[in-house]
């Protein structure tokens, strides 16, 4: 009897189809997490997890873990405790298109967070909403190198309810090569808003790419995207974000990498970055002169103008 299928060996790099993972490919654990779910099922598709700390607590740890929510999932997240992402080395798959992905509201509390203490996590295709009076971060990394947060949507609630940022690290922790990719942050409560991410240790390889930020409250001289004080980054990638604000002053910060940092190494290119500073905008603080700068455009205007480069072409 011939071969079933075209592909005999199976798929041992796994497959995806119109960007869908064929999950069954997969030779490690895979679990299923749904709204229709139990805390007492066994995460088969037909018997899924009621949460993603039900389903967390049920993988092991650097075993390939893979954990996916149904579209239409939705979970409120009420303190610091209720969703902890503390196993190593897991996979969090979203299903789902738009507002039928699987959705996390963090509310009740400005302390509200999802910490991160493991190694090797990533969740990609989820939802997080802020549904409290500044909500200080919808991600806490404690040690968590190789996280990545890919494909996301961040949505504040209202003018007054939603997150000041959406990573922190904490001081002298492992969190290097953390990954922002392909993310969405919509700020439009007017307590504050922040940097998307805000480094508070020194760091290797934080990778922030095609993401989309956007704020439509002035926070002048505070950075849309990433500040990290004057901690040393290497390795540093911050390519092809776009950044859309509504700050008048950048003279004592940035819009795009807020730092004082004067060491350091890393690329800055092909960013785009809208803003309302038609004086002396800046996007990368000036005192950032480690890393290599490619290709940024800013614009002020309000007309229908098209941004020049910032930081200024060198001539060396």
């Amino acid at each position: 009897m011939g071969n079933i299928t075209n592909f005999p060996n199976g798929f041992t790099g796994g497959v995806t189809v119109r960007g869908l993972a064929l999950l069954n490919t997969y030779s490690d654990e895979l679990v299923w997490v749904a709204s229709n779910g139990t805390a007492s099922g066994d995460g088969t598709f037909g018997r899924p997890y009621s949460t993603l700390e039900v389903a967390i607590n049920a993988v092991t740890a650097a075993k390939g873990a893979v954990i996916v929510i149904k579209a239409g999932h939705a979970e409120s997240i009420s303190s610091a405790t209720a969703l902890n992402f503390d196993k190593a080395g897991i996979e969090i798959i979203g299903l789902g298109k738009g507002t039928s992905r699987p959705t996390f509201t963090l509310n009740t509390a400005s302390t509200a967070t999802i910490p991160v203490s493991a190694a090797n996590i990533s969740i990609e295709n989820c939802r997080f909403i802020g549904n409290f009076l500044s909500i200080a971060s919808c991600f806490t990394l404690t040690v968590a190198p190789n996280f990545s947060v890919v494909n996301c949507d961040f949505d504040d609630t209202s003018a007054i309810l939603g997150f000041l940022s959406i990573i922190t690290t904490t001081v002298s922790v492992d969190a290097d090569n953390l990954r922002f990719s392909g993310n969405t942050v919509r700020s439009i409560a007017t307590t504050t808003p922040g940097p998307a991410l805000v480094i508070a240790g020194t760091m290797r390889g934080l990778t922030v790419q095609g993401n989309y930020v956007v704020h439509t409250v002035a926070t002048n001289n505070i950075a849309a995207l990433i500040e990290h004080g004057a901690l040393v980054m290497t390795s540093l990638l911050v390519t092809h974000n776009i950044v859309h604000s509504v700050n008048t002053d950048t003279a004592t910060g940035a819009l795009l990498v807020k730092t004082t940092a004067t060491t350091g190494n890393g690329i800055i290119a092909h960013n785009r970055v809208k803003a309302l500073d038609v004086a002396a905008a800046i996007i990368v603080t000036v005192a950032a002169v480690g890393y290599g700068t490619f290709d940024n455009l800013y614009t002020g205007e309000t007309t229908m103008l098209s941004g020049f480069v910032l930081p200024a072409i060198a001539t060396d």
